[in-house]
């Protein structure tokens, strides 16, 4: 597949030759990919330190004080009233209290009572199916709202922070309420009459008609499910999902028509680096899929002003008319500007100064319009001088643990001592080179 913009003035190939010096990276093979934390300055260092100190403030400020759970979104421009928290934010927010003790912005004891308040909570009175958790919920009583679907890819990324706080805390009480709840995960039931794990359930109407079928974040989905031990996944579900090849400029990837997060939220615990099944070593991907999209941004420039290398990144996000998929390349939904700061702070393990570049250049020039209490808003447009109201706990989230691991790996190193992640990716046939 060959994707890109047409330049109507100048021949093709012409016009990719004046374009190259913008969007031009060095080697996938100089990004770290095998295992090592690039170095930082200082002042990149302090940056991040902030940025991350703002991203876990919204887990503690949006967090119920009984339940646990955490806001989907919150508004941070007038008095935020929602009631709906989302169980892919708990997960981020349960992992955000590891990463808060290990930096010192929360005490062993705070961290691990918040911990333990969210976990008897998911265990004792969260409404499940199978051990499925339903995605968006009541933050005061965890009743579903919205009916909503047990998802299977939103419990996977709670289970993910479930197990970190595992991991970090080291509490037999944490350890044991962890265990119960990954364990009551009936991940045969998901797979019972296909290898191809569908999306989620409804009450009302049973399965979901969508699978996860091609490649995606659902990795975390069945590399849990392969690491289950009371109701694992079959070995061949692994095997079952597409692996499509993109080609973009001579750069060759596995993807999607999709926006950029598929290559970033299992990455967030999952280490890939200097691994590989039998198709890809996926970090190595998401590098490239990374720099394939900066210089796809690059190149709407022509036709957005505000994109440039100094300030890319499209994803699945809000926009002037609601919440937008959006992305590429191939160029998918209305593009027209926006900008999603997640998008580069997602893939910074990945592309680390690009990102960091990005990231800097919207604190310094759009400041407070684009910048807020718990760090980025959601998104922006100065095109249309547009500027989002809330922030998105997934998003906040997504930015606060890819800068950890840029900064040290920590969210890696503590996920992947995991039991459940190490058989995942034995049984998925992972080998270190």
């Amino acid at each position: 597949m060959r994707f890109g913009v047409s330049f109507p003035t100048l021949p093709r190939r012409t016009a990719l030759k004046l374009l190259l010096p913008l969007c031009s990276l060095p080697s996938v093979e100089a990004q770290d990919g095998n295992g090592g934390i690039p170095t930082l300055s200082d002042q990149d260092s302090a940056f991040l330190d902030e940025l991350e100190k703002e991203n876990f403030l919204f887990f503690v400020e949006q967090a119920h004080p009984q339940t646990g759970l955490v806001k989907d979104r919150c508004n941070v421009r007038g008095t935020d009233k929602t009631i709906v928290a989302s169980i892919a934010s708990t997960g981020f927010g349960l992992t955000a209290l590891c990463i808060g003790h290990q930096r010192g912005w929360i005490s062993y004891a705070d961290a691990r009572d918040r911990a333990l308040k969210a976990l008897h909570f998911l265990w004792e009175k969260m409404p499940n199916h199978r051990g499925f958790f339903f995605h968006f919920a009541n933050i005061n009583t965890g009743e579903r709202i919205w009916d909503s679907e047990a998802s299977s890819v939103d419990t996977a990324i709670l289970l993910c922070g479930i197990l970190s706080c595992r991991e970090h805390l080291r509490s037999l009480e944490v350890s044991r309420l962890a265990s119960y709840i990954f364990n009551r995960i009936d991940w045969t039931w998901l797979s019972e009459d296909t290898t191809l794990l569908p999306h989620g359930w409804t009450p009302e109407f049973g399965f979901l008609p969508y699978r996860w079928d091609y490649y995606s974040e659902h990795m975390m989905i069945y590399l849990l499910g392969l690491g289950s031990v009371s109701h694992p996944l079959p070995p061949d579900a692994w095997n079952a999902w597409k692996r499509s090849i993109f080609e973009y400029e001579g750069l060759r990837y596995i993807g999607s028509y999709a926006p950029l997060f598929i290559h970033q939220y299992s990455q967030a615990w999952f280490d890939f680096r200097g691994k590989r099944d039998r198709y890809a070593d996926y970090f190595k991907n998401s590098t490239i899929a990374t720099q394939v999209h900066r210089c796809f941004c690059i190149e709407l420039g022509r036709q957005f002003a505000d994109y440039s290398a100094d300030l890319w990144g499209i994803s699945a996000s809000d926009s002037p008319y609601g919440y937008v998929v959006w992305g590429g390349p191939p160029a998918i939904g209305p593009i027209d500007g926006t900008v999603v700061p997640s998008a580069a702070a997602g893939s910074l393990p990945f592309l680390p100064q690009p990102c960091l570049q990005v990231l800097k250049h919207i604190k310094d020039h759009y400041g407070n319009r684009a910048c807020c209490r718990y760090g980025f808003v959601n998104a922006f447009n100065p095109l249309k001088n547009w500027y989002d109201t809330d922030v998105v706990g997934i998003d906040t989230g997504i930015t606060l643990l890819m800068a950890e691991n840029l900064r040290s790996g920590f969210v890696w190193e503590t996920f992947m001592k995991s039991p459940e992640a190490k058989r995942g990716l034995q049984k998925a046939g992972f080998s270190s080179y």
